[in-house]
C-alpha cells in the first residue's frame, strides 16, 4: 500500500530534481539517490522539520541528516534532550534511535546548489502535510530555518507568512506548537549566527512544552 506521507523511491513529480538524482545516481550507484524518508518515532509528539537533503548527507545515506555536518549538532542535541537514544555515527545503521520524535524535509529529493524551487516545495508539500497528519500524538513541530517553517505553515493550510520568524520564534496554529529555529549548517553555526546553545534552547523549550502536557 502506498504511503501518503513518503514518496515512492522513484518519484517522478520534480523533473528538475528527477534529473539531478539520475546523475548522483550515474556518479555514484553505491548512494542512496532518492527521496529521504521521515526517520523516528511514529508515535512521536515531535517532529523536526528540515528543508531538504543535503547531496552528500541524506542523498548519500538514506536517513535525514546523515552524513553532512549539520546532522552533528541536531542529533547530539536529540540525545541530550531525550529525544534519541544511542550515538551519532554519521550512517543510518549507527544504531542511533529517535524517541517521541520524528525527522523530516519539506522537500524529500537533494536539490542542486541545496536550494529547491518554490514549485518543487510545492509539488512535494503533500507528503509533508500528511506526514503531520499521520502523527496522532503530534504536539510540536520544531522548523529548521524560516523556509522550513513557511512550508510546514503551507501544509497546515495557513499563509506562508503565518506565525513569526527568528530563532526561537513561536506560533500556534490546529494545537500545535510551532519553534523556529536557525537552520544547524555549518555556515549558521561556524559564523556563530547559532551557537549550539542556541540550539539546545529550542530543544529544551520543546521538552518543556511536552512534559507540560
Amino acid at each position: 500500500m502506498t504511503d501518503p506521507a513518503e514518496p515512492p523511491r522513484d518519484c517522478p513529480l520534480c523533473p528538475r530534481l528527477v534529473a539531478y538524482r539520475a546523475e548522483n545516481r550515474a556518479a555514484h550507484p553505491d548512494w542512496w539517490n532518492g527521496p529521504a524518508p521521515s526517520f523516528g518515532d511514529p508515535d512521536a509528539r515531535l517532529l523536526v522539520a528540515g528543508l531538504a537533503p543535503g547531496r552528500q548527507g541524506a542523498n548519500r545515506t538514506g536517513r535525514p541528516f546523515t552524513g553532512d555536518f549539520a546532522g552533528v549538532l541536531l542529533y547530539e542535541t536529540l540525545v541530550a534532550q531525550g529525544f534519541a537514544r544511542g550515538r551519532y555515527g554519521a550512517r543510518p545503521d549507527d544504531g542511533l534511535t529517535l524517541v517521541d520524535c520524528m525527522i523530516t524535509n519539506a522537500v524529500r529529493c537533494a536539490p542542486p546548489g541545496n536550494k529547491p524551487l518554490p514549485v518543487e516545495e510545492t509539488t512535494c508539500r503533500s507528503f509533508l502535510a500528511a506526514r503531520i497528519v499521520a502523527l496522532p500524538r503530534l504536539k510540536v513541530i520544531v522548523t529548521l530555518g524560516d523556509v522550513a517553517r513557511r512550508n510546514v505553515m503551507k501544509a497546515l493550510g495557513r499563509p506562508a507568512s503565518a506565525g513569526a520568524s527568528g530563532h526561537g520564534a513561536e506560533s500556534e496554529v490546529d494545537g500545535y506548537r510551532i519553534i523556529n529555529s536557525y537552520h544547524c549548517s555549518r555556515l549558521n553555526t561556524n559564523t556563530g549566527r547559532l551557537t549550539p546553545a542556541m540550539f539546545e534552547a529550542v530543544f529544551i523549550r520543546a521538552r518543556a512544552l511536552l512534559d507540560a502536557g
